[in-house]
């Protein structure tokens, strides 16, 4: 109902609009609908102010709403700001609790291990106290760097399938990598085993009707998150599933940041090398991921697939740390206070990676506040973005993070998708969240967050290894930038809050 009432307010707008600029009607006709124009706008900015945001997003969004006509109100309502702080996935919400829930019943209590320090305790108190999901021992993981190890990898565990296997992609396209992953899961359903893909409806916006029969007519199982000819309608278009998970048998899954097409390979000459992370997991953790995607299968299908407990079974392998799948999204707290608080507990390094820097306030503070205390901070950025927003509104940060003596690099090799936050060498997150607000606040995302693991020091290596390929940014280089760049990154930095 309230949707319909906010769509009508768009269509008397424009009416409004159309009576004012374009006909002859008498002054007083156009001065009610500019009367009732402004009277929909401030109705719209009294109900934003009320919601206690930040200062600087609500600031951006009063100003878009009083001075872009009519189309400022529509971006405003339609990418979903309307209904704030998780309304529209209410029933989301209340379902991943409860399924959460009821896994930790049959989880054994966690025993920390008594070779961790107080900041790797601190911690993991933390994310057992605020997330839905828990830490599991029992879990063994491997770090595959770049598209090539990674989809080997994917393609020999898809091969040994025996019960079912599950998928769900931000991007998911139809060329030659996603044909011969096709292949493969065309040749699993003919031997019995079940195949279901959920692939986002935007990121997979490139995948044809025809593209869909085929792999439905295979007798794999698709469904799309958030169809857009639906979510103009809902306001939920901007809210996208970012995840990228496989889980086979209940035994092993697949995290990271790769999506399904060539150009993960390495394989697009406009785009040049993939510099990308993803994780094979086996053991418990991977009942928590697959909770994950059950949970995403109930939301897209309507298929209670987690009341039959044969798709909860865990498997338990021999381990070292700690391994803990923990999943965000516009229903539940997000990505950025977990990073906020493995960041604010390094004591001598932070190193991360990331395609997308742009931050919210505390991280960025916490940052700045651990390079002066002489707390080695590392950032590592792609050269050139993807975006002109995205490219300038990272650039903008620049200035702050030196002056306080963070390290600035930039991959020069072709592209850094790998979303990596190393802390003092023992704990670190990997999985599919950018640091950047989108992925705070908007985005379906899945990170592991690593305790004491093996799997550290192996991230470690492929970081060092990363560098040697990186540009370091000068303070006195880069301050020597033209004035026309530094309107860019100043005129970019405004979105910040909308990217």
């Amino acid at each position: 109902m309230k949707i319909r009432i906010e769509t009508f307010f768009v269509i008397i707008m424009f009416f409004f609009c159309w009576m004012v600029l374009f006909t002859r009607f008498p002054f007083w006709w156009k001065a009610i609908c500019i009367s009732l124009y402004a009277g929909i706008i401030l109705f719209t900015v009294a109900k934003l102010w009320l919601q206690n945001r930040p200062v600087p997003k609500t600031l951006l969004w009063t100003c878009l709403l009083m001075l872009v006509p009519v189309f400022g109100y529509m971006f405003y309502i339609y990418s979903g700001q309307l209904l704030f702080k998780g309304k529209l996935f209410r029933s989301k919400r209340a379902s991943d609790r409860e399924l959460f829930e009821a896994l930790g019943k049959n989880t054994r209590p966690l025993e920390v291990p008594p070779t961790f320090n107080d900041h790797q305790r601190g911690f993991v108190r933390y994310l057992e106290r605020v997330t839905l999901t828990d830490q599991n021992q029992n879990t063994s993981t491997k770090i595959l760097k770049n598209g090539e190890e990674t989809f080997e990898e994917v393609k020999q565990r898809l091969r040994e399938a025996k019960d079912f296997i599950h998928l769900e992609y931000y991007i998911f396209r139809y060329d030659r990598l996603g044909q011969e992953l096709m292949e493969i899961l065309t040749a699993k359903v003919k031997e019995g085993v079940e195949v279901r893909l959920i692939y986002d409806a935007f990121g997979s916006f490139a995948l044809s009707e025809q593209d869909k029969r085929k792999m439905a007519d295979s007798g794999i199982q698709i469904h799309p998150f958030l169809p857009l000819k639906f979510g103009w309608i809902t306001q939920k278009f901007n809210f996208r599933n970012h995840r990228k998970i496989i889980v086979i048998d209940g035994k092993v899954g697949f995290v990271g940041g790769l999506n399904v097409g060539v150009e993960y390979l390495g394989e697009d000459h406009k785009i040049g090398f993939w510099c990308d992370t993803h994780v094979l997991l086996e053991g418990e953790a991977v009942q928590t991921l697959h909770a994950v995607f059950l949970l995403d299968w109930k939301y897209v299908s309507g298929e209670k697939l987690f009341e039959d407990p044969r798709y909860l079974v865990s498997d338990p392998v021999k381990g070292d740390g700690l391994v803990h799948v923990v999943a965000s999204g516009p229903e539940t707290r997000d990505m950025g206070d977990h990073f906020y608080a493995l960041i604010s507990s390094a004591i001598e390094s932070i190193w991360i990676a990331t395609p997308y820097f742009i931050p919210n306030q505390a991280i960025m503070t916490a940052l700045k506040v651990a390079a002066k205390k002489g707390i080695q901070v590392r950032l590592m950025v792609p050269e050139s973005n993807d975006g002109f927003f995205t490219q300038y509104a990272t650039q903008s940060y620049f200035p702050e993070l030196l002056r306080a003596g963070v390290e600035l690099y930039t991959y020069q090799k072709g592209f850094l998708h790998k979303k990596v936050i190393i802390v003092d060498g023992d704990m670190a997150t990997i999985g599919t969240a950018n640091m950047d607000l989108r992925s705070f606040h908007l985005n379906f995302e899945v990170n592991l967050f690593l305790t004491g693991s093996g799997s550290i020091d192996d991230l470690v290596t492929h970081f060092e290894e990363d560098l040697k390929e990186c540009r370091r940014v000068r303070p006195v280089a880069f301050y020597k930038r033209g004035l026309r760049v530094k309107w860019k990154e100043s005129f970019a930095r405004l979105f910040s809050g909308l990217l």
